[in-house]
Parts: C-alpha cells; sequence; structure tokens
C-alpha cells in the first residue's frame, strides 16, 4: 500500500495511490493514517492534479547511519565500522518531492547522499531484531544532503547535515515491501552517479533498529535514514537531483541558491 501526504492548495491530506483507468490517482483517507487507520472518504483525485509533500513529518528526529555500504566508507578512505554510526538530523531539514535544497552560503561543496528512509510506526524502545517489522510503518526514499566541508571542518556533523531543506523525503510511503534487495540510483541532471543494492547494506535494517532503540526511545514518524551507497558528489544551485528506489519511486529536487529560498 502505498501512502501519500499532498495538498490542493488547501490543508495537507493523505490518500492511498492506486490506478484509475490508467491515470495515477488518490483515494482520499480521513486523517493522518498512521494514528486514526485507514478510512476513506470516498473522495478521488488524480495525482498529477495535486502537489505532492513530504510524506511524513517525523515527530522528534530523523536519525541517520553513517558508513553503512562498504564502497562508501572506501571511497573517503574510511574503514568499515564495527557498529551502527548514528547521527541525528533535525525535523526541520525535511522537505518534499520537488522541494528546494537551498545551497547555503557556508558550504562550498555540497553533496547527495541517495538512501532508503525507515519510517518509524509505534512508539518503541529496546526493540529486539526479529520484533523489529512490528514497529515499521513503511519505508520512503530520502536524500541525505550533506556540506562536506562542513562536516570535515567541524568534526561532529549537526550542522553539515542539519541545514533546512537537507532531507528531502518522498514520494509517498510504501507500506508493504521486502526491502532487502532493493535497487537504488541517484541521478544529477540524468547523469548516473550511485548504483547499488540495499543488500549491500553493512548493517540490515532490523540490526540497525533494534540498535538505535537500544539507546533512545523512537516514536511514530521518526524516520530512520540507513546509509549511501558510493557515488556521492557534488550538487550545484541549478542541478536536478532524482533518487530511485525500486518498488517504491523517485524523489526529485532541485538544487537553488540561497538568495533564491
Amino acid at each position: 500500500m502505498r501512502i501519500a501526504r499532498f495538498s490542493t492548495d488547501d490543508e495537507p491530506r493523505f490518500g492511498l495511490i492506486g490506478d484509475e483507468d490508467g491515470v495515477e490517482t488518490l483515494a482520499i483517507v480521513r486523517g493522518d493514517p498512521m494514528y486514526a487507520g485507514i478510512t476513506l472518504t470516498g473522495e478521488k483525485v488524480p495525482v498529477d492534479d495535486v502537489r505532492l509533500l513530504a510524506p511524513v513529518l517525523p515527530r522528534s528526529k530523523v536519525v541517520g547511519i553513517g558508513r553503512n555500504y562498504a564502497d562508501h566508507a572506501s571511497e573517503f578512505g574510511n574503514e568499515v565500522p564495527d557498529e551502527p554510526m548514528v547521527f541525528l538530523k533535525p525535523n526541520t531539514a525535511v522537505v518534499g518531492p520537488h522541494d528546494p535544497i537551498v545551497y547555503p552560503d557556508q558550504t562550498e561543496d555540497l553533496h547527495h547522499e541517495g538512501e532508503l528512509a525507515v519510517v518509524i510506526g509505534r512508539i518503541c524502545r529496546d526493540v529486539e531484531a526479529d520484533d523489529v517489522p512490528k514497529v515499521i510503518y513503511g519505508y520512503t526514499v530520502g536524500n541525505d544532503v550533506t556540506a562536506r566541508d562542513l562536516q570535515a571542518r567541524d568534526g561532529q556533523w549537526a550542522r553539515a547535515k542539519g541545514f533546512d531543506t537537507f532531507c528531502p523525503l518522498g514520494p509517498w510511503i510504501e507500506t508493504d515491501l521486502d526491502v532487502d534487495d532493493l535497487a537504488i540510483q541517484t541521478r544529477v541532471n540524468g547523469e548516473l552517479r550511485q548504483d547499488a543494492r540495499t543488500s549491500d547494506l553493512i548493517f540490515d535494517i532490523p540490526t540497525l533498529v533494534s540498535y538505535v532503540s537500544s539507546f533512545m526511545t523512537l516514536l511514530p514518524g521518526d524516520v530512520l535514514l540507513t546509509g549511501t551507497p558510493a557515488g556521492v558528489g557534488p550538487m550545484r544551485p541549478g542541478d536536478e537531483v532524482s533518487v530511485t528506489i525500486e518498488d517504491i519511486g523517485t524523489l526529485t529536487n532541485r538544487v537553488v541558491p540561497r538568495d533564491s529560498d
């Protein structure tokens, strides 16, 4: 089931994506289905007639995982970690499909990082790996935008990964999906930059959620970015960046200069 959050120039609403006579259509539901369940209103609207929004706004946090693909670790001369490397991005960094990624004045080296994103569906702490599927609401596509020069300069990653617009998510949430071996690709202006599979993850989804929940409570709507493969690289104002994950969809955003925001 694909759940989208969208707007038609009014309050954000939610809908289930399906096909209506060959047209991709949203069947509108009442309230937020993460909390209210699925109750259809009977209304339908073509996807092309709405603005897709970030499919979830994390209540408290976006949890990132660093160096979770061996080839990405090696492209920067880093060792593969013995346990997951965890960092946080503020929920204010989240934007949706086709929203601009704003290039800050403070950086001269802004990078894309296409990633599989996990959406948490219930309050949880100390989750055993075997129980992780019970706490996952679904999956979406993420771009862990990073100011690479600030990351190196600061020595910790809060500023480099925390600017507003540095966490595009979308285009929707897929709730029923085997994510063990999905293709993940990132393109900049149509040029393929990243090309990998989720089977290449060093730490798989159950391991990551169990590990993170061992030291922090996860809340409904929290997002876990699972790491990026090799091929990260620079983006400049005017670039269009698209991250595609098999059986989920494509998240596209354009980079804009700070003064155009």
